[in-house]
């Protein structure tokens, strides 16, 4: 751990696929800070939880959830505020960037797409409002990704998600900026979690990649950590309706 965030010790964090890839690492992250870290995962992330209270004497509520559910969702966000006061964190990480062609796209896969990569996280959003207006400030953290800044092809279901993460940051920003509650965007570049290596990782792709990088290193989940605690805290308490990009230096904004 790089830094350290004071005002991060005891925070009401809550995290969408926090049980995994990225969202591990920023699970992990948040608890070295000292914060009450509540995330949902669709699949069993037990063993996860029991891993982080022993490396970090710090333990999780682990919530099982499938974040199309959107009741769910929210019944979930409301039992993490119960346990551990108003959610004043919220981290939507949770994506699918299953491949596919437009011609083989069919309504059925992008409303699947979609619920996943963007619907979720408006209601995710839409949930911790009140008990961030409640506690006076509140940092949302949308994840979106440098892939629809790139303009790649080979997804884009996830591509028109990622625009759309961006758009409804900047509105939400702009909405609920007078109650001193943040949201941000925070887009990686190709980081190369077990998933990414298991599905899509080739030689010859990778390759290609970091040669469009400023920076030759290849992303770990680890790098998107830091980056993500900095929009969570005060320390960026002037920061709403922005894009942050850590991708070593593929896109640009601004």
């Amino acid at each position: 751990m790089s830094a350290t965030y004071p005002d991060l010790k005891n925070a009401s964090v809550f995290i969408t696929g926090g049980g995994s890839g990225i969202g591990a690492a920023l699970t992990e992250g948040f608890l070295r800070q000292g914060a009450k870290v509540a995330f949902v995962q669709r699949s069993d992330a037990s063993a996860f939880a029991r891993q982080m209270e022993q490396a970090t004497g710090n333990r999780p509520l682990y919530l099982p959830c499938d974040i199309t559910d959107i009741p769910a969702l929210q019944a979930c966000i409301a039992q993490a505020a119960e346990a551990h006061g108003p959610v004043t964190v919220l981290v939507n990480n949770a994506a699918n960037d299953k491949r596919h062609t437009t011609p083989e796209v069919t309504e059925a896969f992008w409303d699947w797409s979609q619920s996943i990569n963007l619907k979720a996280y408006f209601f995710a959003c839409q949930a911790v409002i009140a008990g961030m207006k409640t506690a006076g400030f509140g940092s949302i953290i949308n994840f979106s990704s440098i892939s629809y800044m790139m303009g790649n092809t080979g997804y884009p279901s996830y591509t028109t998600a990622n625009g759309g993460i961006t758009a409804m940051t900047r509105s939400l920003a702009r909405e609920f900026g007078p109650e001193r509650i943040r949201v941000n965007a925070l887009a990686p570049g190709w980081v190369l979690t077990q998933k990414q290596k298991d599905l899509w990782v080739t030689p010859e792709g990778l390759a290609a990649h970091v040669e469009r990088q400023s920076l030759k290193d290849t992303l770990d989940p680890a790098d998107i950590v830091g980056g993500t605690l900095f929009l969570a805290s005060a320390s960026s308490r002037m920061m709403t309706g922005q894009v942050m990009v850590i991708d070593g230096g593929v896109v640009t904004t601004g």
